[in-house]
């Protein structure tokens, strides 16, 4: 019998709170880890942004995972047939993983298992990163949730497992370099200026997230210019962090300090969103490709190809709107209003089909993975569970009047509108001639007109599902 365990490592890019490496290194064995950068039919690859992540991320780990006497093995194929090659290399007996939950990985992962089962090797997979698994929590009558409110209502009940431990250290190994430009397109590399990328760097974000923000979490996490939010998404995409350890630290928080207990429960329901989204990817049909309610197959979607670029680029003419994407496109990362407000302006004012956005976001974002990005594109476009109502069509002019008041967000992201007024900052193809003189901006040259009437493609959106 072999005496090496593999340990197939996919979203859970970490050592603390890893159930599938905590049994492979408990039984007495040598443990090697995989990552396998699939081509494996039916699985998503991941985004360039999210390569440029996970290449830093595995560097990272292979190094802390060194430390500890285990060897990071990196191939790339279809892993049905490089993970039975890397057991026969290492004449492995036993196979561990953590779970994942979408269509295409769930079938990808029942066929390996099959596989390698009939081989004679022992195969045994561990709940993955989420708060409960999809399949336990159901509706008083046995269904699968639908709206938020009650699934949140039903977690809050449930009890969350305490995270592991780290597994036990063997003798520290030689750390072999890791693949580090895996398909990584050079523009990513400007992302490095604005990320601390590994398992140490989210527990640090947690920390400073709990001591430093927590408390105006609730008010802030609206404002765009303030640092109210997490930030900790893109470590939970990639396993850095497990939600277990993020939920029970914010619950330590309000154990301590009773005060903080409402900033800790809006927290962790924005947490708790996450888990909805897996529970809808769990149960439904690929919620990239289609709509989760059926009847919004029927919306006749223009074929809109300039419009869609000028909003890749952040020249919509609509300053929040501009902000939000070069944010995107600068960092990998987007304040989550601004997430809303760009998505209503492509599917609804647009009217362009919310999939051709999920699909840039899911390039751009270092935090896009299989159930959050389609589903909260999906809450936007209306087609979603629990979605905002279709004729709930953002105004971004307006939003951006009430939640970036000074117009420092956009300052910042759209520095050729730096000069002009607070007054004007959100909407400059009305301002005055003399105030645009003043402030250096010629609509059309310097900054572009909109391209779109936001008052008549409101109608036109309602319009397009009024017989839906």
């Amino acid at each position: 019998m072999g005496s090496t365990n593999i340990v197939w490592l996919r979203n859970d890019l970490r050592i603390a709170d890893n159930e599938a490496l905590s049994a492979a290194t408990s039984v007495g064995a040598t443990a090697v880890a995989i990552y396998i950068h699939e081509t494996t039919k039916g699985v998503r690859p991941p985004g360039a942004a999210a390569r440029w992540w996970l290449n830093r991320s595995l560097e990272s780990l292979g190094a802390a995972l060194a430390e500890r006497g285990i060897a990071l093995v990196v191939r790339a194929g279809d892993a049905s047939l490089v993970l039975p090659a890397v057991v026969a290399e290492f004449d492995a007996r036993r196979v561990f993983w953590n779970r994942r939950y979408a269509p295409g990985e769930r079938d990808a992962d029942t066929a390996i298992m099959a596989g390698l089962k009939y081989d004679g090797i022992a195969v045994q997979s561990f709940a993955g990163n989420l708060l409960v698994e999809p399949w336990d929590i159901a509706t008083g009558e046995g269904k699968p949730y639908s709206v938020f409110t009650p699934f949140w209502k039903r977690l809050r009940e449930m009890p969350i497992a305490a995270p592991r431990r780290r597994p036990a250290a063997d003798k520290p190994i030689a750390s072999k370099r890791i693949d580090t430009d895996y398909k990584a397109p050079a523009w990513s590399h400007k992302l490095a200026a604005h990320w601390n990328i590994g398992e140490t760097a989210a527990h640090d974000r947690l920390v400073a997230f709990l001591d430093e923000q927590l408390t105006d979490y609730a008010e802030g996490r609206d404002f765009p210019a303030s640092a109210s939010t997490s930030r900790l998404s893109p470590h939970l995409r990639f396993g850095e962090i497990s939600a277990r350890q993020i939920w029970h630290a914010a619950q330590a928080v309000a154990h301590a300090d009773h005060s903080r207990q409402a900033a800790v429960d809006k927290f962790l329901s924005e947490l708790a969103w996450r888990d909805f989204n897996y529970h809808q990817l769990y149960h439904r049909d690929d919620i990239a490709t289609q709509p989760m309610q059926p009847k919004y197959a029927g919306v006749v979607w223009r074929k809109a190809q300039a419009d869609l670029a000028a909003w890749q680029r952040g020249q919509a003419g609509i300053p929040i709107v501009d902000a939000g994407m070069r944010e995107l496109w600068e960092t990998g990362f987007m304040q989550n209003r601004v997430r809303m407000l760009t998505a209503s302006l492509l599917a609804k004012n647009l009217l362009v089909d919310w999939r051709k956005g999920e699909q840039w976001f899911w390039d751009c974002l270092v935090d896009a993975d299989m159930a959050n990005n389609p589903g909260n594109w999906q809450w936007v476009a209306g087609s979603g569970m629990d979605a905002s109502p279709y004729f709930r069509i953002f105004n971004p002019v307006t939003q951006g009047e009430r939640f970036d008041v000074a117009g420092d967000y956009v300052r910042q992201w759209v520095p050729e509108l730096a000069q002009l007024p607070d007054a004007w900052i959100h909407n400059p193809a009305e301002a005055p001639a003399d105030v645009l003189r003043k402030a250096g901006v010629v609509l059309g040259e310097t900054y572009p007109k909109p391209i779109v009437d936001l008052k008549s493609s409101r109608a036109r959106a309602l319009e397009a599902v009024k017989g839906l």
